[in-house]
This record gives structure tokens, sequence and C-alpha cells, in this order.
């Protein structure tokens, strides 16, 4: 019998009969790789939702040559169609030939300039591999960085918002965190940013990497943004090797953080303009804009707490803005965006600074916060079961060096956001 019928044959025969089919598959790889241009052809003879198994060891074989432009168009649907329909079971199988199929379509997609057309299919490939919505896979960097090129922020929040426990790659976290902070920089979620980004920073690590340098240089700036401030020392947790080196990579912008502490925006603005060079070269200017943009919001969130009322152009006078008429949108947007309560009589030019009027007795903030005690709870139920579980693993105590109680000490600080 032809080779290619063969394979074909048995895929379609024992795919009621996995453990048997994989058997068969790996036996075959050296024949499946040879045959692989008439078995992609043969493809459409096999149902990627029922025969998903061998369907991923051809699609495997074939894309596994330095693809072109003329086959990533061929391949890219086929592979997308796959991601879409296969059997979550039988693609648990071969885990590592369904991660490198993922991998390639995203690599495709790019030589296509195309991201956008990988951001759906690799999701899809995300959930399969996933075996709860709780495991970190190697695919959720890849994914994020497809929503970065294709600047689809919104898909990437979708695997953000996932309550991330089980983790096998600490390279992949790293990653998983620069391009989260990266997409909630792009949706002005400073704060998902900085968590993010704080990650990152203090993660274990025995050699600095890049990715840590460039997210610390994210992350002093995000701070700025978020909090009004830079914290002055790592946590206590933060590896020896980050509490050592960071800093050392990042002069630019602790001087940026130190001109801002300053509240002096005409000394910011030196600074910005000393570095502009390093800034750029970074990628990070467009940040530096959105920080010198936020001293003007600290500077009138610092005047909400010494004043009931001024006039718009005392306002724009002492934050150093160019008019009242800018003064009136800064306000506007700081209310719409709740940074400040105030109102604005426009006949007279006046605001009037207000209190918060969030009395915490609403229906939908008892909802909110209920929600928020539901999702403690469980997480301190996680907490509580892998503190058990290290409690009584030797390997663990003994290179821990201690009885596995928790020093607070080790915690952070609850950081004040200084206005």
């Amino acid at each position: 019998m032809d080779p290619v019928g063969s394979i074909v044959t048995h895929i379609q025969a024992l795919s009621a009969q996995l453990d048997e089919l994989a058997t068969f598959l790996k036996r075959s790889q050296k024949l499946i790789r040879s045959e692989s241009t008439r078995l992609f052809s043969a493809l459409p003879q096999l149902d990627p939702s029922i025969h998903s198994l061998g369907y991923l060891f051809i699609l495997d074989a074939y894309t596994s040559d330095p693809n072109t432009k003329e086959r990533a168009n061929e391949v890219v649907p086929v592979i997308a169609r796959f991601l879409r329909t296969c059997s979550a079971n039988q693609i648990r199988l071969a885990p590592e030939k369904f991660v490198a199929i993922s991998k390639r379509l995203k690599e495709l997609v790019m030589l296509l300039q195309s991201p956008i057309r990988g951001v759906a299919p690799l999701l899809n490939a995300i959930r399969k591999l996933q075996s709860s919505a709780e495991h970190f896979t190697v695919l959720h960097p890849e994914f994020l960085l497809l929503c970065l090129s294709a600047k689809c922020y919104k898909s990437g929040l979708s695997i953000l918002e996932d309550d991330i426990y089980e983790v096998d790659n600490l390279k992949d976290l790293l990653l998983y965190g620069y391009y989260g902070g990266m997409i909630c920089i792009g949706m002005k979620r400073f704060r998902n940013a900085f968590d993010l980004l704080h990650n990152v920073i203090t993660a274990p690590m025995n050699n600095l990497s890049a990715i840590a340098i460039e997210a610390y240089k994210k992350y002093i700036l995000v701070s700025l943004i978020h909090l009004g401030q830079l914290m002055p020392d790592f946590p206590r947790y933060t590896s020896f090797v980050a509490r050592k080196n960071l800093k050392s990579f990042a002069q630019p912008y602790l001087a940026l953080a130190l001109a801002y502490g300053n509240g002096e925006l005409t000394e910011l603005e030196k600074c910005v303009h000393k570095y502009h060079e390093s800034f750029e070269k970074d990628n990070n200017f467009g940040l530096v804009k959105q920080v010198i943009s936020s001293t003007y919001k600290r500077n009138i969130q610092r005047l909400t707490k010494t004043y009931l009322t001024l006039s718009l152009q005392d306002i724009a006078s002492r934050v150093h803005l160019h008019s009242a008429k800018e003064a009136e949108m800064r306000v506007l947007q700081m209310i719409q965006d709740g940074e400040i309560f105030a109102t604005i009589n426009q006949k007279h030019g006046m605001v009037t600074f207000l209190e918060d009027p969030e009395q915490y007795k609403s229906c939908e903030m008892i909802e909110r916060i209920d929600s928020s005690i539901q999702r403690i709870m469980l997480m301190s139920k996680k907490l509580t079961a892998t503190n058990e579980a290290l409690s009584r693993d030797r390997a663990y105590l003994s290179r821990a060096g201690k009885d596995g109680r928790p020093d607070f000490d080790d915690y952070d600080p609850a950081p004040r956001n200084f206005m």
C-alpha cells in the first residue's frame, strides 16, 4: 500500500484508540517527515476535530522546515482551523508538538506582517492546552506578544485577568509579566501594569536578564504615573542580583524619578531633554510624555488638599499650564476619570472641589465588595494548601533553610499614594 494512504488509514481507524494511535505515530515519525508534503495534501481526508492527533503530527512535520511567505499563506488558515476545532484530549497526548505548531503560527503571521490573524487561534490554543484557567502555559507570552504587535490589547486582557497558580517555566513568566505590563500600559491600566512589572523585577533570578532590565525601566515610569513616586528600596524578597545591579542599568530613569519627586515641571523637562536619546532608544519616550502629563494631574490633585474653590486661571498659573482653557480640559478629564471630585462653573470660570461622593452602600458597590471577598477567600484557601504542601516538602525545607514559617518583614509595605 502507498505509505501516505497507509498513514491516513491508520489515523482514521485508530482515532478512537488514542494510545495505540500515539504509539503508531511516534513510531512513524521519520516516514511522516519524509512524506510530509503528500500528507499535507491528504489532510482534507481527515477531520481535525476527530483525527486531531494524526492531524497534529502531519502539520508539525510539514511546517518544521523554513517557511516562505507563499507557504505561510497556504498553511496559516489550516493551522488556524486546526487550533479552533481540535480535541483538547487528543492534543495533550503530544503537547510539545502542539506548542511547536502554535508557536509556528505566530512566526508565520509575523512573517506575513499580519499578526492579527494569529490572535484568536492562539487564544484557542491556550485554552485547549490549559488544564484549568489557573494554568500558565508556554503559549501565554507568545499570545501577548501577538496582541501587542496587532494592537489587540483587549484580547490580551482576556488572559491577564486569569489568576495564575500553576507555573512551569520562570523565563516564560517573566515575558508574560513584561508583555502583560505593556498591554496594560496601552490600555492605561497603570495599576495592573505596575503589579505585572513588579512581579518581573522581584522574581527569583540567578543572573540579571534583559527582560528584567527593560521591565525595571518601565516599572519606574509606571510607578510615577500610578503612585506619584518610586519606592526607594526593593522588597526584601527581591533577588540579590536584581537589588545589586538593576539600578545601574536605569540611571536616566532614576534621575527622572528624582526630578519628578521635586514637583518642579521645569526641572522635569530639563531631565527629559538631557536623556531624550536614551528614552527614545528604549522605545519609552511615549511613556515618559505620560509621566510629564501626570505631573499636571498630581499638582492639580494637591490643590484639592488646600483649596475649596479656585478659578481656572489660578489653576493654570499654579500648575504651569498655558491657559485657563487647558486647565478646564484637564480638570474635566480628571473628573471623568474619577481622579478628583469637582464642579466647574463655566460662566464665572470657577472650580469647586468636592469630597468623594461614594458612600459604599449601593447595591452595585455591595456586589463588588462581596465579589472581592469571595476571591480573597478562594486565594487564601489556595495559599494555605500550598503552604501546607511546602511545609511537608523535605527538598524545599532543606533548600530554604528555615522551618517554612513566613517572615512578615519579607513582604511589601503598603505603598502610599502621595498626591
